[in-house]
């Protein structure tokens, strides 16, 4: 199909009102889409629904002005082709890419919620997406796709809606996150509530808490990547080769992070920041469902868990741990784990390693159940 007949279009769509899973209602949201690739089929067969991590948004995908955050992946002749498919995007709930989150006006008082918003959780988030693709008339996918916090998204598409999409790829997530992970949350949550500029959340239309977010970004990155690659890019090499003993030396490394630190302040809101860190990690699989194993045992689709090894932030025996469960219990599964010194963000960046894999499962599904890969 020629790259010139290609839908590429962003718009939102208002979902009424939504009552959430803490029992409170949420009068208006709207929901920020991205669509790009061919014309959706009426039965779902070309669509892929992507899911996006804490700071990513509906902008997946991207064009030739704006290439999206998962542009390697996805695109014209890519490993999930444009040409082919009809690729959806949506902005989280609680989110600051177009969604109702936090930053948000307040119908009730006409200024931004701030922390009147309500806690949201990632069955929330999947709840209200599902309603936005009922208004867009959608009644099923082909594939629902994410890494991270998408990939908790993925795995609560195929518990609450077992028959919406005929498969799923969960990568570098888990059922829950670990005690070390909810601890490195924290250090960045911290940093942003200290921060004189937080002001109880309610610093808009300021600036607010610029350095606290930065240093959150911070914290955030170092699990994100791996000591390997710091030493591999960095090492301990100065910035502009000054003295190691002048007061304004700077390592490479601590450059690197402060730059990335500045970069999501930019474009990021603090209070939605906090509030999906809370979504993740109240996040729960097996909560109110008589446990993890009982809640996957809902799951219809065909199902290919990635998993990056050297993962700092979602440790690979976690994605190790869904494979067997889902084997366990009959499902037509598969395990491909990649090797990274990019560590968690290698779902992000080794599109060579994940990206063929997630094409011939796009394209024609699993040839059979309980299949383990390995790739260096």
């Amino acid at each position: 199909m020629p790259i010139s007949t290609r839908i590429f279009e962003k718009k939102k769509v208002s979902v009424g009102s939504v009552r959430l899973e803490n029992g409170e209602t949420l009068s208006q949201v709207e929901v920020a889409v991205e669509a790009a690739g061919r014309e959706p089929e009426a039965d779902g067969s070309n669509i892929v629904l992507v899911c996006h991590a804490l700071t990513g948004d509906a902008h997946a995908v991207g064009d030739q002005e704006q290439p999206g955050w998962w542009d390697g992946l996805i695109g014209p002749g890519k490993s999930i082709d444009t040409n082919l498919y009809h690729v959806l995007t949506l902005n989280v709930l609680g989110g600051c890419g177009g969604t109702t989150g936090p930053a948000s006006t307040n119908p009730a008082t006409g200024q931004p919620y701030g922390t009147d918003f309500p806690v949201v959780s990632i069955r929330d988030m999947v709840s209200v997406q599902k309603r936005c693709l009922e208004k867009l008339g959608i009644r099923r996918v082909e594939m629902v796709i994410g890494g991270s916090m998408g990939g908790m998204l993925v795995l609560e598409w195929g518990i609450l809606y077992p028959t919406f999409a005929r498969k799923l790829v969960p990568i570098a997530t888990a059922a829950a996150l670990t005690p070390t992970a909810i601890a490195f949350n924290d250090i960045g949550r911290q940093a942003i509530l200290t921060d004189p500029g937080y002001q109880q959340g309610s610093y808009y239309p300021g600036s607010g808490p610029v350095q606290g977010l930065a240093v959150a970004r911070m914290m955030a990155m170092v699990t994100y990547r791996t000591p390997q690659l710091f030493e591999k890019r960095f090492s301990r090499n100065l910035q502009s080769g000054r003295s190691v003993i002048q007061p304004d030396s700077l390592f490479q490394v601590e450059s690197y992070l402060r730059h990335q630190g500045k970069k999501l302040v930019q474009r990021f809101d603090a209070n939605s920041y906090l509030y999906l860190l809370k979504a993740m990690d109240t996040h729960d699989l097996g909560r109110n469902r008589g446990g993890v194993e009982t809640a996957l045992a809902a799951i219809e689709a065909e199902v290919l868990v990635v998993g990056i090894r050297e993962d700092q932030l979602f440790p690979v025996q976690q994605q190790r741990e869904l494979y067997t469960l889902l084997k366990n219990l009959g499902k037509k599964c598969e395990l491909l784990e990649i090797s990274s010194e990019y560590g968690h963000d290698a779902f992000l960046v080794e599109y060579e390693k994940t990206g063929p894999r997630i094409r011939q499962f796009l394209d024609q599904g699993l040839n059979g159940a309980g299949i383990e890969r390995r790739i260096s």
